[in-house]
């Protein structure tokens, strides 16, 4: 299973901006269920709200209630990088020169190893161990006015970052040249609102306005906002990942719906390795859109075999292996009366490791199958991700070493298809040429410094 990166959202001139940021982060949970927080400015002072846990555990009413102010920004989180702690919460805060400064950070920085060790050399000191806290000792460290200090901070950036910046009475929107993770702009109420997906905008009834482009910096004031493009022309390089798993269906990011998208995966898909079952099912809930496109281009009947537990919390105690395999259990239950003798085409919208689909492909034959092909609504992982999402070390891929046919035995199904590279691609609601398929190919649009592993790039941040 790939776990989520994270969620940022904005609110700018608003009476409501907190209670608009908690709902904003509730409509982006599904990128972050490690800790929230909310930082707010009535634009003389910062106040905030931070905890481990769900939106719905951090925030009660009292809490934001002794949030007042009309500009706020808000953050879920799930660590790529820097350990699961408290002092990691984002939004990240420090003072300094008098005034409060809060980041607000999606992504990852390629570049933070050096950049560390260079601002440690020079008297930094650091509070945790994430990479958004550089952007903070980069900014305290530029010369010049606001604006040109947070431009030459974030040129100093390698890699994935979409950021807001919030100080006690200014607001920044910034996003990476290559656009990897998604940030779009919105207004309400004659508020300007921020988020990483536009499905938080629909919560709110605000107005989506445009996506923040890649290499764009935004500064919000009094008289509105204007924007500012510092960094060199680089190639998009937008996440492909996005449409296949992270964003929310009901979202439209890079341009492009994720639920319209998703179908048309499932639909190449049943083009590239057609069937003859019973019934396609998906499993839930991001493969059930490719599912959706499968059924409809095959002509087999969509059912849905598993059923999604959506109340599951965190397993902090696991003692054995048999107790871990229990936890696959919980989320996802087959329901034997659509499956039992049937021959059923099972969408996944990936396979990471492939424990998982061992668990429920067992658990699929308990529940009466009769036979089982997987379809894969993505190409092969093959290679770790660098600019925000915990794929693991490339020797933890199944796909690294083992060849279809092979991971098809693993977890045993009777038939294995990936979608095409080709066919991914063309599937997507925008050209094939503006995302990263670094995972599928090992093309890095970033150069990582060095033959560097992603399990010595996680140990060096």
């Amino acid at each position: 299973m790939i776990k989520h990166n994270c969620g940022i959202f904005g609110v700018f001139g608003h009476k409501d901006a907190a209670e608009l940021t908690y709902l904003g982060l509730y409509a982006l949970q599904h990128r972050g269920q490690e800790s929230a927080g909310i930082v707010i400015s009535d634009g003389k002072n910062i106040r905030h709200c931070r905890g481990m846990g769900l939106v719905s555990e951090v925030f009660t009413g009292e809490s934001l209630r002794g949030l007042s102010g009309k500009f706020a920004i808000g953050h879920v989180r799930y660590s790529t990088t820097g350990s699961s702690s408290v002092k990691n919460i984002q939004p990240f805060i420090v003072d300094y020169f008098g005034s409060s400064l809060a980041v607000a950070h999606n992504g990852n920085l390629v570049n933070a190893s050096e950049l560390r060790s260079k601002l440690e050399s020079s008297g930094s000191i650091f509070q945790s161990t994430m990479d958004s806290e550089l952007l903070v000792h980069l900014i305290a460290k530029s010369k010049g006015n606001f604006e040109e200090k947070i431009s030459r901070s974030l040129m100093k950036l390698k890699g994935a970052f979409s950021i807001l910046i919030l100080t006690d009475n200014q607001f920044v929107a910034a996003r990476d040249p290559n656009g990897f993770r998604p940030l779009c702009l919105g207004k309400i109420d004659g508020a300007y609102v921020v988020a990483s997906e536009t499905c938080a905008f629909d919560l709110i009834h605000a107005e989506y306005l445009r996506d923040i482009e890649p290499g764009e910096i935004i500064f919000f004031d009094e008289s509105g906002l204007h924007s500012i493009k510092p960094f060199p022309n680089n190639k998009h390089s937008f996440c492909i990942f996005e449409y296949i798993y992270f964003a929310r269906p009901d979202s439209n990011i890079f341009g492009g719906n994720v639920s319209i998208a998703r179908e048309g995966l499932g639909r190449q898909l049943a083009k590239e390795y057609p069937v003859k079952a019973d019934i396609v099912i998906p499993v839930p809930d991001s493969g059930t859109y490719a599912a959706l496109g499968f059924a409809r281009e095959s002509g087999i009947p969509f059912e849905m075999g598993l059923v999604r537990n959506h109340y599951v919390g965190r397993t902090f105690i696991q003692p054995s292996q048999e107790i871990r395999d229990l936890g696959v259990k919980i989320k996802l239950n087959p329901v034997s009366e659509v499956l039992k003798g049937k021959s059923v085409v099972v969408i996944e919208d990936s396979i990471v490791r492939g424990t998982t689909s061992c668990i429920r492909i067992k658990a699929l034959r308990e529940a009466g199958a009769k036979k089982i092909h997987m379809r894969v609504s993505c190409p092969p992982l093959r290679s770790p991700c660098f600019y925000g999402i915990d794929f693991p070390t490339k020797e933890e891929l199944i796909a690294f070493s083992l060849t279809v046919e092979e991971i098809g035995r693993r977890i045993g199904v009777d038939s294995l298809g990936y979608l095409s590279l080709k066919g991914m691609l063309d599937s997507m609601p925008i050209p094939g040429n503006k995302f990263c398929t670094a995972c599928f190919t090992g093309k890095y649009p970033v150069p990582i410094k060095g033959k560097v592993s992603k399990l010595a790039f996680e140990k060096i941040r």
